[in-house]
C-alpha cells in the first residue's frame, strides 16, 4: 500500500510540474510597456500601528547607521561601520556604489557637498567640491559657438548649452572623497572602494526606479528600437557604456559596467591623483579635445574644493545649517524664516499646525513662502569668491526682519504670480546620511546635474561628465556670469537641524535631493517634524508639493491634489498632478541622546554603543533603504 502511494505522489508531481512549466510569477511593474495585470488596480494595505500615512517603521541602531537611496548602497556603508569605519567612511563607500546603480544621477566626474559633523568637538564642517569652468571657458568663447544669453531668462542657465561637452565643468567628486577621507575618515580608497568596484565587475540587477529612471528625459535620449536609426547624434561611448544591446536596460536585467570597475581599481591604487593627473585626467581632456571642449590637463590637476561656513537660521526652538553659495540651501532658511515670521499674520489666530496639512491654506501659506524665497535665491546666488558682499546679503536674506518684511506681499487668499527665470527641473541626484558609533554624522549629496550629466562618457573609464555649467548665466550683469575657474548656481542642498542650536542635543541629518525641490523640500521636511509633530519615517512618507519658478506651476501628489488642489486652483494656482518621480527622495537620521547613557568612546578600537538612538527615514519614492547594527 506505502508502494502504491508513492507512486501515486510520484505521478501527482510530475503532471505538476508537466502544467507548471510554462508559469513564471511576475517580475514586471505596471505602466512598463507590457498590458497591466489585475493587480496594478489592487488596494493599499493598513499598517498595524503607528501613523497611517506612514509606510513602515523607522530604522534605528546604536552602533551605526546609513539613509540612501538604494539597498546595494545602504548595504556597503554599513558594512564599512561594521568593520570599523566611521561615518565618513561609509558615506564615500556608498555614495560610490550609487555610481553604479543610479549612473543617471551622479558619477565618480560630478559635484559633492558634505556637511560633517564630528563628535569629539561637536562641530560641523562643510565641504564644497563642486565643479568650476575650465580656464578658457569665457562668455566670448560661448558666444563664439552661438550661445547668447536669453533676455527673457535673467535667471541661472541663461543662453548656455544645457548638455554636451561645453555644459561639463571641473569635476570635484573625487578630489572630494579623498578629501573627506585624509581629514575625517579612517579607511582609505582601498577600502572605501572595493564594494563599488566588486559590484562594477560583477554587475547588478537592476530595480523598477532604476529602470525608470534610466527612461526618463536625459541627455542620451530613448533609442529607437530600429537599429538603422539608434543613437543618431548621441555619443557612441555613451551608447555602449549605458545601454545594453542597443537599448535601454529594463527592471531585473544585469547591469555591468566593467571600465567602472577599472578606474575605481585606478583610484585604489593611485589614489585621487589617478583622476586628477594620470591616466584618467589624460582620457578625460582627450574626449574634450575630440567634442571641442576646452578642459584641460591644467585645469584637473589644479582642482581643488573648499571648506566653508553653514548658513544658520532659527526656527521654533530648532537652528537649521544649510549650505551656503553657490548652493540653493538659504532658500530654505529664508523660507522657514518667512513661515515663521509671516503665517500668524497671514491669518491672524492660526498657525502652521492650527492650520493642519488638510486645509488649503496651509498649503497656499507654504507655496508662496517658498515663491519669496527663490525670487531671492535666483536674483543674488553666485559663486562668493566672485561675487563681493554675498556673505552678508545672505545672511540679511534670511534674517528675521527680512522676512517679516515680505510678509505684506502674501495675499491670504490669492497666489501671486512670480518673475522670470530659470532654476528648475527634475535634478538628478543622490543623497545619503550616516552616523556611527563614535557620534559623527555626515549629510551628504552627489550629482550629476541632469539625467547622465551631459551625455558625455569618459571611454575606457565608465563614467559621464557632469553638466552643472548648464547653470551659468551668459548675461555679463549677472553675479551668475560664466567667468574662468568660476563655479556656477548649483542646485545641490544638504543640511543639519539641531535642537535649540546646541550640539549636545537632537541632531538631524537630512537632504531631499531633485533639482530646485531641494530647499523647498527641506523647508517642507522641517515643517512637518516641528510643526506637525511627524516622526522621520512619516515627514517623508506625507504627501509634498513642488513649485516651478518658471511658468509659477504648482505640482502635487494624488491625494493632495484631490483634496486640496480645487481650493488652491480656486486661489490662483496653476495646480498640476504630479506623481511621486518629481518630489525628489528623502534621506536623513535623527541622533537623539539618552543622559543615562555614557558619552561616547572616542578611542577607534571601542565597541561601545552611541550614548542614544540613531533613527533613520527613506523615501518610497526612490529605492530608499536604511539599515543599521
Amino acid at each position: 500500500m506505502k508502494r502504491h502511494t508513492k507512486i501515486g505522489l510520484l505521478a501527482i508531481g510530475l503532471t505538476l510540474c508537466a502544467v507548471g512549466a510554462d508559469a513564471q510569477l511576475a517580475t514586471s511593474t505596471c505602466n512598463d510597456g507590457a498590458a497591466n495585470p489585475p493587480a496594478c488596480k489592487a488596494f493599499h494595505g493598513d499598517r498595524a500601528d503607528g501613523w497611517p500615512v506612514q509606510g513602515r517603521s523607522e530604522v534605528m541602531g546604536r552602533n551605526g547607521i546609513v539613509a540612501t537611496s538604494q539597498p546595494l548602497a545602504a548595504q556597503a556603508g554599513l558594512e564599512i561601520l561594521r568593520k570599523g569605519g566611521n561615518a565618513v567612511d561609509a558615506a564615500v563607500a556608498a555614495a560610490a556604489v550609487l555610481n553604479l546603480t543610479e549612473p543617471m544621477n551622479v558619477g565618480m566626474a560630478g559635484d559633492l557637498f558634505a556637511i560633517i559633523y564630528t563628535a569629539k568637538d561637536h562641530k560641523l564642517h562643510v565641504l564644497n567640491a563642486s565643479g568650476k569652468a575650465p580656464g578658457a571657458e569665457t562668455i566670448a568663447f560661448l558666444n563664439s559657438k552661438g550661445y547668447r544669453a536669453d533676455p527673457a531668462n535673467w535667471g541661472p542657465g541663461s543662453g548656455m548649452p544645457q548638455r554636451g561637452i561645453l555644459a561639463a565643468t571641473v569635476p570635484g567628486s573625487v578630489w572630494g572623497w579623498g578629501e573627506v577621507l585624509e581629514k575625517y575618515g579612517t579607511r582609505t580608497f582601498k577600502d572605501v572602494l572595493e564594494p563599488a568596484a566588486t559590484y562594477a565587475a560583477q554587475g547588478v540587477p537592476l530595480t523598477e526606479r532604476a529602470a525608470f529612471d534610466w527612461r526618463l528625459p536625459n541627455a542620451l535620449g530613448p533609442v529607437p528600437s530600429d537599429p538603422s536609426h539608434c543613437c543618431v547624434g548621441l555619443d557612441p561611448d555613451s551608447i555602449r557604456a549605458w545601454y545594453i544591446d542597443g537599448k535601454q536596460p529594463k527592471a531585473g536585467q544585469i547591469f555591468r559596467n566593467p571600465d567602472l570597475a577599472k578606474a575605481f581599481r585606478l583610484l585604489q591604487a593611485q589614489g585621487r591623483d589617478a583622476f586628477y593627473k594620470g591616466d584618467i585626467a589624460k582620457a578625460i581632456v582627450a574626449k574634450e579635445k575630440a567634442l571641442g571642449g576646452v578642459m584641460t590637463l591644467q585645469d584637473l590637476a589644479d582642482y581643488k574644493g573648499e571648506w566653508v561656513e553653514p548658513v544658520l537660521s532659527e526656527y521654533k526652538g530648532f537652528t537649521l545649517a544649510e549650505l551656503p553659495p553657490p548652493s540653493q540651501g538659504f532658500a530654505a532658511n529664508e523660507m522657514l524664516s518667512i513661515l515663521n515670521a509671516c503665517t500668524a499674520k497671514v491669518y491672524p489666530g492660526m498657525s502652521l499646525a492650527s492650520l493642519g496639512p488638510t486645509d488649503a491654506r496651509y498649503w497656499h501659506m507654504a507655496v508662496e513662502a517658498k515663491k519669496l524665497a527663490y525670487r531671492d535665491l535666483i536674483a543674488v546666488n553666485a559663486d562668493p569668491n566672485f561675487t563681493p558682499g554675498l556673505k552678508d546679503k545672505v545672511k540679511m536674506l534670511t534674517s528675521p526682519q527680512h522676512a517679516q518684511s515680505l510678509c505684506a506681499k502674501i495675499d491670504p487668499a490669492k497666489a501671486s504670480d512670480t518673475a522670470p527665470g530659470r532654476a528648475d527641473g527634475t535634478g538628478d541626484t543622490i543623497v545619503l546620511a550616516t552616523a556611527d558609533r563614535w557620534g559623527n554624522m555626515v549629510s551628504w549629496v552627489n550629482s550629476n546635474f541632469s539625467g547622465f550629466g551631459s551625455g558625455v562618457t569618459v571611454p575606457g573609464y565608465g563614467f559621464l561628465l557632469h553638466n552643472r555649467g548648464g547653470l551659468f548665466s551668459l548675461d555679463p550683469k549677472s553675479p551668475n556670469a560664466l567667468a574662468p575657474n568660476k563655479r556656477p548656481f548649483n542646485t545641490l542642498a544638504a543640511a543639519f537641524l539641531m535642537q535649540g542650536g546646541r550640539m549636545d542635543g537632537q541632531l538631524m541629518a537630512f537632504q531631499l535631493m531633485g533639482g530646485d525641490m531641494q530647499s523647498q523640500g527641506h523647508a517642507q521636511m522641517v515643517v512637518n517634524m516641528v510643526d506637525l509633530g511627524a516622526n522621520l519615517q512619516a515627514s517623508t512618507d506625507m504627501a509634498r508639493f513642488r513649485h516651478a519658478q518658471v511658468g509659477n506651476e504648482l505640482f502635487l501628489e494624488s491625494q493632495l491634489y484631490n483634496s486640496v488642489g480645487p481650493k488652491l486652483r480656486a486661489m490662483g494656482h496653476k495646480v498640476s498632478l504630479a506623481n511621486g518621480s518629481v518630489m525628489g527622495g528623502f534621506q536623513a537620521v535623527l541622533f537623539t541622546p539618552d543622559p543615562k547613557e555614557k558619552a561616547p568612546n572616542p578611542s577607534p578600537a571601542s565597541q561601545q554603543p552611541v550614548n542614544g538612538m540613531y533613527r533613520a527615514g527613506t523615501d518610497h519614492r526612490k529605492d530608499g533603504q536604511a539599515t543599521a547594527w
